[in-house]
């Protein structure tokens, strides 16, 4: 059904409907502010589609692993030797045995994974359990693909539904702090971040949009803030709900555990949303817990048979013996052996920095990654196959199709629901808009009339 729906969009994107919808398209980017850094979020004419049914088979494989990932983290709380596993640095095993007043260590999260339409294969690589960024992009820019014309065209045949995510943000930072606090008030919200990140104009978003729901809201700087008297300040008064975009390793860099913001959280003068409990899920090795045979006693058969389906092959780097495809295999000496399907990936990184794709490096560049990752806290993970499709652009006033891989990132809440989804477009092998090259789409449910 979505291939149909492909079809029909593209058709109707003649040369005179594609330069219509482009030139309302690079309106509305100005005009929304929809850029990354300076570049525009999106760069071709059509959307992402799903059926109903593709998504709803998201959303129940999705749960199922959020219940697996509660599971290992509530084993990391309650046990030295299983937080071990991880792989977090001493100051990240004490911030993340501090309770942070609710119940779900993360209430705003994003899996990054690449779903294939044709075969259902889907396979998440990375769970960004900390800060998890462009619900508010995703949201403006399935607005504006609304109002392009061959999006009204389509419209005549298809049903089409966004997937809206800035309205789970709202709700679950409130659910949060309702439980913070004990009972239900309106918070002062500030959007903590530093001022030169690339998403700084998406928090100019968020801010417009917890403002038109009658919420306060500042954007601040974490040099910006000031701890005193029991209370977090932020420009003209006090703080009573973080929403945290910068990374609490970053916070530690510049400020030590005495940084206000830090401090501030552990005497429980505020309440912040991704709290440090989430930390021991952000790292990427927690793919590898999930996925490691020692680990399988944990889980029910339903929540096994999803890690088995949907969680590529994943392992700490270490001298060890574990198991490949069933068989017992010396882990080192098969990472060497194995470098065009397998992928090296630093424990506590993001935007795809540090990342080495085997099989576009050769022997020697290899074996020098491997050797880095032996001394540093890494992760080694299987190649999967990374999908295509085909997106128009406009190139010389002429409608141009181009493959582009694509990837399948939910927007998930209180730890339990995928409610939305981001996609991303690259023609290279790294998926990831920070790392440079890439596109965003806004993602459509779409079903024939």
């Amino acid at each position: 059904m979505t291939a149909d729906a492909i079809q029909f969009y593209h058709d109707l994107l003649d040369d005179s409907m594609g330069q219509d919808s482009q030139d309302q398209l690079t309106r509305q980017l100005r005009k929304r502010n929809l850029f990354f850094g300076e570049r525009p979020l999106c760069t071709v004419l059509r959307p992402r589609f799903l059926s109903f049914a593709q998504f709803r088979g998201m959303q129940t494989r999705v749960a199922l692993l959020l219940r697996a990932f509660a599971k290992i983290h509530r084993a990391g709380l309650e046990s030295a030797a299983f937080r071990a596993q991880f792989g977090l640095l001493d100051w990240e095993q004490e911030l993340v045995l501090h309770d942070p007043g609710f119940h779900s260590p993360t209430p705003l999260s994003r899996l990054d994974a690449f779903y294939t339409p044709a075969t259902g294969e889907l396979k998440f690589t990375e769970y960004n359990a900390e800060t998890p960024a462009a619900p508010a992009y995703n949201d403006q820019l399935s607005n504006l693909f609304y109002g392009l014309p061959v999006m009204g065209e389509f419209m005549k045949q298809y049903q089409v539904r966004s997937l809206p995510a800035r309205v789970g943000v709202l709700h679950a930072l409130l659910d949060a702090y309702y439980q913070w606090l004990g009972r239900r008030a309106r918070p002062n919200i500030a959007i903590i971040d530093w001022k030169e990140v690339p998403t700084y104009s998406e928090f100019g978003l968020f801010l417009n949009y917890f403002e038109s729901q009658g919420y306060n809201c500042v954007i601040v700087d974490p040099h910006d803030v000031e701890y005193r008297q029991g209370k977090l300040y932020a420009g003209e008064g006090p703080v009573d709900l973080i929403y945290k975009r910068v990374l609490i390793s970053e916070l530690v860099a510049e400020g030590g555990l005495d940084h206000p913001i830090i401090r501030a959280v552990r005497e429980g003068a505020v309440c912040m949303v991704n709290p440090f409990a989430c930390k021991m899920l952000y790292k990427k090795a927690s793919l590898a817990v999930l996925s490691d045979e020692r680990n399988a006693g944990l889980f029910d058969a339903d929540e096994l048979d999803a890690i088995a389906a949907h969680i590529p092959w994943t392992r700490v780097v270490a001298e060890r013996h574990t198991t490949f495809a069933g068989q017992r295999v010396d882990l080192i000496p098969f990472i060497q052996q194995n470098r065009v399907r397998l992928v090296l990936k630093p424990n506590d990184d993001y935007g795809g920095r540090g990342i080495v794709l085997g099989w576009t490096v050769d022997d020697a560049a290899w074996e020098e990654a491997l050797r880095a990752a032996l001394g540093s806290h890494y992760i080694v993970q299987e190649r999967i196959n990374i999908p295509w499709e085909p997106y128009p652009s406009l190139v010389d006033d002429k409608v141009v199709l181009a493959d582009r891989m694509f990837d399948t990132a939910p927007f998930c809440f209180h730890g339990a629901f995928m409610a939305s989804c981001l996609t991303r477009l690259s023609t290279a092998d790294l998926l990831n808009v920070t790392a440079g090259g890439g596109s965003s789409v806004p993602t459509f449910i779409a079903d024939r009339r």
